[in-house]
C-alpha cells in the first residue's frame, strides 16, 4: 500500500512540460494577384436548323449541310473541332399533331484571334445558319496564372509589412501557404478590332487572377 501511495504522486515527465510545443508568432494576410493580357485565340460554335416533313429527310439534309460547314472551318483554318450537339425533334399543333421534323448539329472550332471572323463567314457561306461564340481566350493561361500567383504573394507580403509597420514588429520567411480556388479569366473589352476580317472581332484584354493566404513569421 505504501509503495503504491508513492508511486501515484508521481506526476508523468509529458504532463509537466506541456502536450503542445510552442509556436514561433506569425502573422497571416491574404494576397492578391492579377495580370492583363491581350486573348489570341477564339472559339466560336456553328451550326445548321434543318426542317423537313419526315425525321428522315430533315436529318439528312442536316447532314449534307453540316459536312459542307465542318469542310469550311478546317479549310479557313479552324482547329480542335467538336460537335456540341445533335437533336431531332417532332414539330406539333396544339392538338399534338405531327406536322414535321426539325433537326440541329452544331460543332466548335478554335482560331487565332486574327482568323476569327473568316472562320465565321466560311462557316456561314457553307450553310451554317446558327452561331454563337466566341469565346476568347489565352493560349499561355497557365504561365499567366503562375505570374498572378507571384503577385499574389508579393501582395499578401506588402499587407503584412503594412499591419507590421503599425504593430511594431518585423515580418520574417513565410510559414505557410494556400493557394484559393483559381478564378476564370475576367474580359476587359476595349478597342483592338482584329483587322482584315469580313466580321470585326475585338479581342479587349483579359485579367487573370490568383489568390493566397500566406502566413509569416513575425522577428
Amino acid at each position: 500500500m505504501i509503495a503504491v501511495a508513492a508511486l501515484a504522486g508521481v506526476g508523468r515527465p509529458e504532463a509537466a512540460h506541456g502536450d503542445t510545443p510552442a509556436t514561433a508568432d506569425t502573422v497571416t494576410t491574404n494576397g492578391h494577384g492579377v495580370v492583363t493580357a491581350v486573348p489570341d485565340e477564339a472559339t466560336v460554335s456553328a451550326g445548321v436548323h434543318t426542317q423537313a416533313a419526315s425525321a428522315q429527310e430533315a436529318l439528312a439534309q442536316n447532314a449534307k449541310l453540316m459536312n459542307q460547314v465542318v469542310a469550311a472551318l478546317k479549310n479557313a483554318g479552324g482547329t480542335e473541332l467538336q460537335t456540341q450537339q445533335v437533336s431531332l425533334s417532332p414539330q406539333t399543333t396544339d392538338t399534338g399533331q405531327v406536322t414535321g421534323y426539325v433537326a440541329d448539329n452544331s460543332v466548335s472550332a478554335k482560331s487565332k484571334i486574327a482568323d476569327t471572323g473568316a472562320l465565321i463567314d466560311a462557316a456561314v457561306g457553307a450553310g451554317a445558319n446558327t452561331v454563337s461564340g466566341p469565346s476568347l481566350g489565352v493560349s499561355d493561361s497557365d504561365a499567366l496564372y503562375r505570374d498572378a500567383l507571384g503577385k499574389a504573394v508579393a501582395d499578401a507580403r506588402a499587407r503584412a509589412e503594412a499591419l507590421a509597420k503599425a504593430g511594431g514588429f518585423g515580418v520574417g520567411q513565410v510559414s505557410t501557404v494556400v493557394e484559393q480556388t483559381a478564378n476564370a479569366p475576367v474580359p476587359v473589352f476595349s478597342a483592338a478590332t482584329a483587322k482584315d476580317a469580313a466580321t470585326p472581332v475585338e479581342p479587349g484584354t483579359q485579367d487573370v487572377t490568383a489568390d493566397v493566404v500566406v502566413t509569416f513569421r513575425i522577428t
